[in-house]
């Protein structure tokens, strides 16, 4: 036997389901293929010799493994500004394109892996477009910062191998931006900005959102495949969105992906509201750049949020 005694694996679930999300872009996924790895882990612990590797590395060869497989021969997870044009028309049809395995969005308060600049949504839709063995390599060293001989180990090559791949990798990526740029959720400002934008929404106040973006806005909507670009149609979509489903919304402040976000609830007839959307916002430059808003359950489902609310569950998430 080459230990003696049990081998913990529970407390790097967190950053393992944080390292599976990197690599799939599922959140439900994710929490599949770690808990795939810690049966594997399991099954082979009289085999792990703490000489070799720590824990937390053999864990990791194991996850790589686990999620190359689960990879090979899948299209990548993509948001709709990733595939096509933006629309230039806010009255298109809004007709959901189920076919097409979305990008989804990371529930902070799940797991206690920070606030990351690194599992921004823009830097997880640009690891997509990698091939599965550089995007390993772009995590492994650059998030997680395995040396190159430890992520040679981890997935049974060289280290010039390694060094050659994160060169590709980092070039592909370098289009998603500075993480510098990206304000965090915590930060006064942005949470005075994400206040100002939640209350004109609840408002139905568009010219007061409008004022609020950046010139370059981005607003994507998966399953839809449609999105805008730039404040005018951003702020025409929206005239849309309360004519159709009226006004006096309700609008609750988590994080996702390391961002700010925010729960939609619709007004109902009867009183109350229920769950319309979760919207993920990236704030850049003191403005809103880009507004992700998901609607599938199952999404809203993982960030395990109240499926109704009344006027008073919201007070206090200002």
């Amino acid at each position: 036997m080459a230990h003696d005694g049990e081998v913990d694996f529970e407390p790097y679930r967190g950053e393992l389901v944080a390292y599976c999300y990197r690599m799939v872009g599922s959140f439900h996924e994710a929490e599949d293929l770690v808990q795939e790895t810690m049966l594997r882990a399991w099954k082979a612990r009289e085999r792990y010799d703490p000489n070799r590797a720590s824990v937390r590395t053999w864990l990791y060869r194991i996850a790589t493994n686990v999620c190359l497989t689960a990879l090979e021969g899948r299209a990548r997870r993509p948001l709709p500004s990733g595939l096509a044009a933006p629309s230039d028309d806010p009255g298109a049809p809004l007709t959901p394109a189920l076919d097409v395995p979305w990008l989804q969005p990371f529930p902070d308060a799940r797991f206690d892996v920070g606030v990351r600049a690194d599992m921004r949504l823009a830097l997880v839709a640009a690891m997509q477009v990698l091939p599965p063995r550089q995007r390993a390599v772009l995590v492994l060293r650059e998030v997680l910062e395995f040396s190159a001989a430890e992520v040679a180990g981890q997935l049974g090559t060289t280290v010039p191998a390694v060094n050659s791949a994160l060169q590709r990798a980092r070039a592909a990526v370098a289009d998603a931006g500075d993480a510098g740029e990206v304000a965090e959720p915590g930060d006064p400002e942005v949470r005075a900005l994400i206040g100002r934008y939640m209350r004109a929404f609840e408002a139905a106040d568009v010219p007061a959102l409008v004022r609020l973006l950046a010139d370059d806005a981005v607003l994507e909507m998966p399953p839809v495949p449609l999105w805008y670009l730039g404040r005018r149609d951003y702020g025409l979509f929206m005239d849309r969105v309360f004519a159709m489903r009226g006004t006096g919304w309700a609008v609750t402040r988590l994080t996702a992906n390391g961002q700010p976000a925010l729960a939609a609830y619709a007004p109902e007839p009867g009183g109350g509201h229920r769950l319309h959307t979760l919207q993920v916002l990236t704030v850049a430059g003191g403005r809103v750049a880009r507004n992700a808003v998901f609607a599938d359950p199952a999404v809203l489902g993982a960030f395990g949020l109240p499926e109704r609310i009344f006027p008073e569950d919201s007070a206090g998430t200002r």
